[in-house]
Order: C-alpha cells, then sequence, then structure tokens
C-alpha cells in the first residue's frame, strides 16, 4: 500500500539537543517518522520545552506521537519545575499496610505527572511497569511496584486510571516480564529460562487483567525465552503475534523498547532490529542515540509501510482531551504526593 504521508509512521527517533537542527526538521518530516522520544538532555525548564515540542510539531505536516520515560525515581527525565516522583516501589511499600491509600496515591501520582506533561504538549510517558521485582535485575529494581503480581496488577491498574484520567495513554511494559532475569537488556541479552505456564501465571498475569482497559499499549522487552521462542520477546511474532494478540486478544498499540539497546543490537545488529520488530507484529519502533542507524532507515525499504489498523493503532497514543485543571487540584495532588514521599521514600 501506499503510505500517507499526514499519518504517524512506524519509526520513533531523538534529538540531540533543546532545538532542533535542520536535519531534526527534515527526518521529522519523513512519512516513516511517527513520533519522538525525549531524554534529559532536551529539557532545560518548561517553557523551552514547550517551544521545542510546537517546534517537532511544526515541522511536520500530520500527527506526531511525543512520548518520554517519566515513571518516577530513577527514570524521571525532566526534574526542575516539575513534580519529584517517587520510584515506584514506594507504592508497593505503603499497600502492605495500607492497600487502600497506595492505590489511590498511585492513581493521583499518575495523573499529575500527566498532567503536567500534556500541559508541555506531550503525548504520553513510557509507563506503567508491570514486571515483578524478583531482587534479581538491577536495571528494574525499585521501579518493580512490588514482588506480587496480584499487588502489581491492582496498583497498576491504579495508575492507568490517573493517566486516562490526565488523556495519556498507558505503556505496560516489559511484556511478557523482565523481572526474571539480572542481566540488564541495555547492556547485552538475558535469557529467562522459565517455561511458559510459569511465565503466564505470575509475570505475564498483571498484563491479563490490563489489557483490556481503554488507551493501553504494551512494549515488549528485549530478553528472550528459550522454552517459548528463540527470538526476544521484541523482535518474536510467536510473542507477539500468537500469545499477546491471539491468546490474549490484545488489540492495541505494541511500541518496541530501544532498538539501539545492547540486547536488541546483540541479536540483530543497529540496522536489522527496526524491520524485525515491525515484521514480529510492533505497531511502533523505537532507535535512539543511534542517528546513522535512523538514516539507513529511513534511505532504504527497511520500513515498508504498515496497514490502515497499525497506523490507527498508532493514533491511539495521542494524548486525549480532559478535564480543565484547576491550579488548586494541581497543588492539593503536589501537596499529597510530597506528603507520600516523606513517608515512604
Amino acid at each position: 500500500m501506499t503510505a500517507n504521508p499526514l499519518a504517524p509512521g512506524p519509526l520513533m527517533v531523538d534529538v540531540a539537543s533543546t532545538e532542533l537542527d535542520d536535519e531534526d526538521r527534515e527526518i521529522l518530516s519523513h512519512p516513516a517518522v511517527g513520533g519522538v522520544v525525549l531524554f534529559s538532555r532536551n529539557y532545560a525548564d518548561r517553557r523551552q520545552l514547550t517551544r521545542l515540542v510546537t517546534s517537532m510539531r511544526q515541522a511536520r505536516p500530520g500527527p506526531l506521537l511525543i512520548g518520554v520515560d517519566h515513571e518516577g525515581g530513577r527514570v524521571q527525565r525532566f526534574r526542575d519545575e516539575f513534580t519529584p516522583i517517587p520510584a515506584m516501589r514506594a507504592f508497593g511499600h505503603c499497600h502492605d499496610s495500607n492497600p487502600d491509600s497506595a492505590i489511590a496515591l498511585a492513581c493521583e501520582c499518575a495523573w499529575l505527572y500527566a498532567t503536567e506533561l500534556a500541559q508541555c504538549g506531550i503525548d504520553f510517558s513510557f509507563a506503567p511497569v508491570l514486571d515483578i521485582d524478583r531482587g534479581l535485575c538491577d536495571a528494574i529494581g525499585d521501579r518493580a511496584l512490588h514482588s506480587q503480581p496480584s499487588v502489581v496488577a491492582l496498583l497498576a491498574q491504579a495508575l492507568t486510571q490517573g493517566l486516562r484520567q490526565a488523556g495519556f495513554a498507558s505503556v505496560l511494559k516489559h511484556f511478557p516480564g523482565h523481572g526474571g532475569v539480572a542481566v540488564d537488556s541495555h547492556l547485552a541479552l538475558p535469557a529467562d529460562t522459565r517455561d511458559f505456564d510459569t511465565l503466564f501465571n505470575n509475570d505475564i498475569l498483571p498484563y491479563r487483567q490490563l489489557l483490556t482497559n481503554p488507551g493501553t499499549a504494551v512494549m515488549p522487552g528485549h530478553v528472550v525465552y528459550p522454552l517459548v521462542d528463540d527470538r526476544p520477546a521484541s523482535l518474536s511474532s510467536r510473542w507477539l503475534q500468537d500469545i499477546l494478540r491471539g491468546q490474549l486478544e490484545f488489540t492495541g498499540p505494541i511500541i518496541s523498547d530501544d532498538l539501539h539497546m545492547g540486547a536488541a543490537t546483540e541479536y540483530a545488529g543497529p540496522f536489522d532490529a527496526a524491520p524485525q520488530a515491525l515484521e514480529a507484529g510492533c505497531d511502533l519502533v523505537l532507535v535512539c542515540n543511534d542517528r546513522p542507524a535512523v538514516l539507513h532507515l529511513l534511505n532504504t525499504d527497511a520500513l515498508a509501510a504498515a496497514d490502515a489498523t497499525s497506523v490507527e493503532r498508532r493514533l491511539q497514543m495521542l494524548a486525549q482531551p480532559c478535564d480543565p485543571v484547576t491550579n488548586e487540584r494541581l497543588q492539593a495532588a503536589r501537596d499529597r504526593l510530597a506528603q507520600f514521599s516523606s513517608t515512604w521514600c
């Protein structure tokens, strides 16, 4: 099929600084590009960030998805002039003594940080993390909500509710679970040797309970599960088509983790990971911190036009209108979160 130049393409890229240069603008106007992933290097203050986001949208004739890793704790890209978000483990600790309070605060926390991002023109955060805290993976660590899948599901449900209230989609990650390995997939390819039934009844349990929520996307992890498939989940049609779409009946967007990470390049190489992820079933693929790979992909036929269904799934990631936000509600949420953080962090 012929690509629609006004539709977001399948590739999410990054930019180097707090302002766009001519090459950035040329890349963002390419039909194969669908979005931008922001990093701390792209941020000086809220006014500058808003200008940057506006200039990105002006560089493209159609919709552009703008996302950021803004989970909280050590994974919060913007800090000055943004509310400090606790590591998600704090909500798990709170849940052990006061479940109702933890659920309410998780919902309010997600609403708050999504609202602050939306005020700068950002569409979504890559959150929440559904990985189970098994004490194995430092790359996950306190990013995980809890060690019990059922508690992870409850708290993640609250987080997704707060995101929806702010007009944000949720990105459930890292499917089917990164908590069962010690290796950091940023650096190398981890292998989880558990069988499918064990994964299904444990790590996949939160996904099974959240996949039917409106405005839900899934990010598969760069982890290989050799008893299920010999390819990493992010590049595996077995995981993405047969299991996630088939067995679990998920119909929302599938977004790859960054394909510049060590695990992906170790398996597929810097130029081949993106087309393999698309072929496996991803709707959006992230290639960050590797401008030569982005230029290579845009100058070849590696990113074939996806079908209309995939385009529609991408459009689901655009921020949706929500109720007007008052300064009083924002301040009350910030005060409650600060009090929570002083107790649990």
